[in-house]
């Protein structure tokens, strides 16, 4: 019987590690992939957190699991399977057996939003990708479209525009809903072109990405637009279909918990991007991971 069990090892989770251990807490964290750190691996560069401005996303990663790994927090590479409310702990199944801990933070984090087009599954991997970070290397000198508005996808062309011969930057209105910095920095790109009040309706390539059908909404005019790539960032849902049934969401499947990530479940939290908050970053996912540590450390006096 643990005392704590944290699921998901992004930055919330291995916040809340770093709590959770110091608070003298016996705690585990389960993780799906062999390496810990969660989106943050696939931000090309962080330049808002506070004393690391400029560092690589999968540096920064690294350094939090380290932090974790220096005060000898266990990890387990598992697959959640379901969790059980037994009153006074909590039962997790996983594919390698059962799991019992008298508080559970919940830190799975989310995924991408799909654009639910023809050709978007077809060519997944052979010109369709979610991470610019991740796959931009592959179309040096190329050009690429990006589908979205927000943040990431401003983020996302002004990254590729470093390499890529040109960029579309496609979104559906009629203006842009990223940080006004990030608009301002890409509208001083040469090789940046916005095509706004548009939308892909099909993705087309024989063994790979060649082409998108786009549609104007404003004049329904439909045309081809040759491309290389395409990188949706047309937002992320969270993962948060293994507690949904037992703690209270919001209509879109965000936890609803306060600032002590406490949810309706006594004795369990949620922390980081599945939690309902005005702000979803790396910096208040940490800020959950150690509320939420804090909460399940004087749960268990």
């Amino acid at each position: 019987m643990y005392d704590l069990i944290i699921i998901g090892s992004g930055p919330a989770g291995l916040s809340a590690a770093v709590y959770g251990k110091r608070a003298g807490l016996n705690l585990l964290v389960l993780e799906k992939s062999p390496i810990s750190g969660g989106q943050v691996l696939n931000t090309y560069e962080v330049d808002n957190y506070l004393g690391m401005p400029g560092i690589n996303g999968f540096d920064m990663g690294m350094q939090f699991k380290e932090h974790a790994d220096k005060l000898g927090v266990e990890f387990k590479e598992t697959t959640v399977e379901s969790v059980e409310d037994m009153g006074d702990y909590k039962r997790i199944h996983t594919d390698a057996g059962v799991l019992e801990a008298r508080t559970i933070i919940v830190a799975s984090g989310a995924h991408h939003a799909k654009l639910g087009v023809p050709g978007e599954e077809e060519l997944l991997g052979m010109g369709v990708s979610y991470c610019a970070t991740c796959d931009g290397a592959f179309f040096r000198g190329r050009t690429v479209a990006v589908v979205g508005g927000g943040d990431v996808a401003l983020e996302d062309a002004i990254y590729l525009a470093r390499a890529c011969e040109k960029v579309y930057l496609i979104h559906r209105r009629d203006e842009l809903r990223g940080a006004a910095v990030l608009q301002q920095e890409l509208a001083a790109l040469p090789n940046v072109e916005i095509l706004y009040n548009h939308v892909v309706d099909e993705i087309l390539g024989e063994d790979a990405v060649e082409q998108l059908r786009i549609r104007n909404v404003v004049t329904e005019e439909s045309r081809l637009l040759p491309v290389a790539g395409v990188f949706v960032a047309v937002g992320i849902h969270p993962e948060t279909e293994l507690v949904r049934d037992l703690v209270a969401c919001d209509a879109g499947g965000y936890v609803l918990a306060g600032e002590d990530c406490a949810t309706n479940v006594p004795g369990l939290y949620v922390a980081g991007d599945i939690r309902k908050k005005p702000m979803r970053q790396i910096i208040t996912a940490v800020a959950d991971g150690a509320n939420a540590a804090v909460s399940a450390g004087n749960y268990c006096k």
